[in-house]
Order: structure tokens, then sequence, then C-alpha cells
């Protein structure tokens, strides 16, 4: 038996067996109302409002200390003999690498088909939204990490969960925080594998096949999937292995290097097409507030838009601060500023340059899609940019091939601290942990297993309910840790003393 005929035949048992579940699963999580003419999923919505809500209670805290969160990264407020593995820079390069991936590719193409060039505009302003609703959940994952005996650090909603429900709500929020921590925990671990790992590898192997010859090219067969899955997950293997640091040593190249070429393309088409901008930029505003041919009107648009930035910048969705947690400081808030600036790069800048490439460029294929044809994401995007760089598809393949590495890492470590949360941090529980993760990687070239990434998506979005619901009863916490930053941040700036014995040293500088 071919291996062909053996992974169809995977598929198809996998897909047989959890088809129901995972159909019933995404009916609940993703469930959505009749509004105005379009339907509206009630999970966009719990995000969208949690970022209103935050943005409020804080006082538009993403604009107002967008400048100190580049100088928190910057190094400037750097102390020596911070507990943590890493500094600002690394743990927010892991963090992005973990959400800037295909969905800003092949996701934004999707959203102006759907909801027309408007849903930019939405999708700007849930990152915005987005960015208050990160720095709440990052400052918890600081506050209530977690150091080991050998200094390594565990965070994340299977931590600030129940320490901070119990700290503010004694025995009862213990029980309650005990169990949305393994309920975090699974969901994140399932994500991780499926989503955060076996998607990834499987369509950048897709791209990849399609600029080598397609099936009948060098990787078409099942001997090239075989060889390119063995060769993601020898390179996962081998970085997952040191860690933490390890990770941000490679994410910290290559979020910088991915976002940087593939910025630069965008450049480029929309420097050739300048005079065209002018034009791009009024049918984004104008089709935000008077779009044509798109179901439910302006709220069609707005929907598209934001489930496209929700689904994209995982804000509120717990993920992110598993990374963030590591960071070198005495300051959750001081992490907490710094991830806000995470929705800005992968939202605001990442998709919005996707987006407003393709309005510019207007590929005919993306004037199919919006006619009603089955066309894929990443094939309006290569299309956009193929109209100035004929080449570009290679590039795009490089680019594809970078942001799933290092998402893959990213979720590897997610997943690493679910696992052990779950079932100990034994040496024999990790090193199980990491040959299943490497195993997935593999497979992912070679099957598709689509029903179990619906899955996953399902389960990601369920824990935004989890989290969400940690964040508003925890909120108290990150305005007293906001405020004690701050009054840190106005001594230092004085040159007057902390209290944590070590201002004279010269902070850490950090380059991007």
């Amino acid at each position: 038996m071919s291996l062909d005929s053996v992974t169809q035949s995977v598929d198809e048992a996998v897909s047989g067996f959890f088809e129901p579940i995972a159909k019933w699963l995404g009916e609940v999580v993703f469930y959505t109302v009749p509004v105005a003419g379009t339907d509206l999923p009630l999970i966009v919505a719990w995000l969208v409002v949690a970022g209103l809500v935050f943005t409020g209670w804080f006082g538009l805290v993403q604009l107002r200390k967008f400048r100190l969160a580049i100088d928190v990264v910057r190094g400037k407020y750097d102390e020596k003999g911070s507990t943590g593995e890493v500094n600002h820079f690394q743990a927010l390069t892991a963090a992005v690498s973990g959400t800037v991936g295909l969905g800003n590719i092949a996701g934004v193409a999707v959203a102006v088909s759907i909801g027309g060039p408007g849903a930019t505009f939405w999708m700007i302003l849930c990152g915005l939204l987005g960015m208050a609703t990160k720095f709440v959940e990052v400052t918890l994952g600081v506050k209530y990490r977690e150091v080991h005996p050998d200094g390594t650090v565990s965070g994340g909603p299977m931590h600030y969960l129940p320490k901070g429900l119990s700290e503010r709500f004694g025995k009862n929020g213990k029980i309650l925080g005990k169990v949305l921590a393994v309920l975090a925990s699974f969901l994140i671990l399932f994500f991780g594998l499926f989503g955060g790992n076996l998607f990834q590898v499987n369509q950048s192997y897709a791209q990849l096949v399609s600029v080598t010859g397609g099936e009948d090219g060098a990787l078409g067969s099942s001997a090239g999937a075989l060889f390119f899955g063995i060769l993601i997950a020898a390179l996962v293997g081998v970085v997952l292995l040191g860690g933490i640091r390890s990770i941000a040593n490679v994410t910290s190249r290559l979020v910088p290097a991915m976002a940087g070429i593939y910025i630069v393309a965008c450049l480029i088409v929309i420097l050739v097409n300048i005079t065209a901008v002018p034009d791009a930029v009024t049918s984004i505003v104008e089709g935000a507030f008077n779009p044509e041919g798109v179901a439910g009107g302006v709220l069609g648009a707005l929907i598209i838009g934001f489930k496209r930035a929700a689904f994209s910048n995982e804000a509120g969705l717990g993920s992110a601060p598993i990374a963030h947690s590591a960071v070198k400081t005495k300051h959750p808030a001081s992490e907490g500023l710094v991830a806000l600036l995470e929705p800005f790069i992968d939202t605001v800048v990442v998709c919005t340059m996707t987006a407003l490439t393709i309005v510019i460029a207007n590929p005919a294929s993306w004037g199919e899609a919006r006619a009603g044809e089955d066309i894929g994401g990443v094939t309006i995007t290569s299309d956009a940019f193929e109209t100035v760089l004929p080449w570009f598809p290679y590039i795009l393949t490089v680019a594809v091939l970078l942001f799933a590495v290092s998402t893959v890492l990213t979720w590897g470590y997610y997943g690493l601290k679910s696992w052990t949360y779950l079932f100990g941090r034994s040496r024999a529980s990790e090193v199980t942990y990491k040959v299943v993760y490497t195993v997935f990687a593999v497979a992912g070239s070679l099957l598709t297993l689509q029903t179990l990434i619906d899955m996953a998506d399902a389960f990601l979005f369920t824990l935004a309910v989890i989290n969400i619901i940690g964040l508003y009863l925890l909120a108290p916490v990150v305005k007293r840790e906001l405020g004690t930053f701050l009054e840190f941040v106005r001594a230092r700036n004085a040159g007057r003393d902390t209290g944590d014995g070590d201002d004279d040293q010269e902070p850490v500088k950090t380059t991007a």
C-alpha cells in the first residue's frame, strides 16, 4: 500500500469519526445571531466588547502609553537581577511569532473579498481595541507566574486564574480558578498540536509545492512530503529542546526578518502604484460606512473586519501571556505595556499592509472572489504582488515558511507549558511532549485532518470565554500594577532611587 493511500485512509477515518463533534462544537462556539441582514458571531462580539471595556477602564492605555511601551522594549527601564529568562524584545517577538502567520496573508484577502475594502477599517479598529485586552492579560500573566528552582518560568491563564481568583475571592475563587485552569490548559494544548503545529506545516508545504512544479514537481510526491515534514520536525525539535531562551533567540531573528520581507514587498507594490493610494484609502473609508455588495451593509463589513482581527491577533485568548511571562522584569505592568504592541504589529501594521496591497493592485482574482468565486486567500495575495513582482510567489513562499516555523515554535512552547501543568514537570513528561509535538510536525505535511483543525479553532475560542471572565474579575489587580510601574518610571526619569537597589546600573539595551 502506498504512502498516499495510507494518509488518505487516515484522513477519511479521522474526519468520519470527529466530523459530527467538530460540527456541533463549531455551531456552539461560533454561534451567530442575525443582525441587520447579516450574521454576528457572538464570540467575536465577546472579544470586541472586552476590548471596549478595558480601553475605557484603563483610559486609552494603548494610545497614552504607546511611547512608554516602545521605551520598555528598547530596555530603557530594565533592571539587573530581575527574575525571568528573556528580555522584553525577545518576549515580544516570541509572542508575535505565534500570531503573525498565514492569517495575515490569506485571512485578510478573504476579509476584503467578503467585506469589501471597508473591512480593513474595522479590522484596524478591532486591532486597536485588542491592544487593551492584551495589556490586561499579559500583566496578569507576569504577576502570577511561577518561577521554578532551575530559573525557568511558567505563566499563562493556567496560573493567573487559580492564583488571582484565590487571592481575590478566597476558597471559592480557588476552586473556580483551578477548574478554569485545567480547562484552559487542555484547550491550549489541543490547539497547539493541531492549529499551531499540524495546520501550519500543512499550509506551508502546500505553498512550497505550488511554486516547485505542483504535484509533478520535486516535492509533489509523498516522499517529498515526508522529507519536508521530517526537516521541519527536526528543526522544531532541536529548538524546542532549548526552551524559551532558544525559541526567543530564533524568533527574535525570524520575526523581524519575515516581517521585513513582507512589508518591503507591500511597500514596493504600493510605491509602484503610488497614484492609486488616495483612491484606495478613500475606498477603505467609504467602504467602511457605505459598502456596496456586502451582506448586511455597514454592519456586515464591520463584522468581517472585526472577525479577521480577532482571529488574527488572539487578544483575550490567553495564549500570549505564556510567552510574555518569561520576561526579565520586577514590574508585571511593564510587560503588559510591551504586549499591547503585539496587536498593533499583527493587525494594524501587517494585516493593513496586506489589505492595502490587494486594494491598490486590484488583481483579477480579487474581483472574481468578490463576485462569489471560490478562490484561496493566498492566491489573491500572491496575485496582488505578482502585478508588480512576477517572481514574488517564491518570496511569498519564503515568508510563509518563516511564518509557519515561528508559529510552530511558539505554539510548541505554549503547549509544553499546558502539558506540564496537566502532567507534571518531570523530564520524562517533557520529553514525551516534545516527541509527540515533533511527530505532529511530520504528520502536518502528510495529513490535512481538517476536522481536527476546525475543532482546534473552536477550542481556542472557547478559551476566550474562560479567560476574559477572569480578566474582568482581576482587572483591579492590573490597575494597581500599572500604578506601581508608572511610579517607578517617574522615579527613574527623575533620577531618584526607586528602592530596587540597582537603579544606578546601566539598562540592558535591546536592538530590533
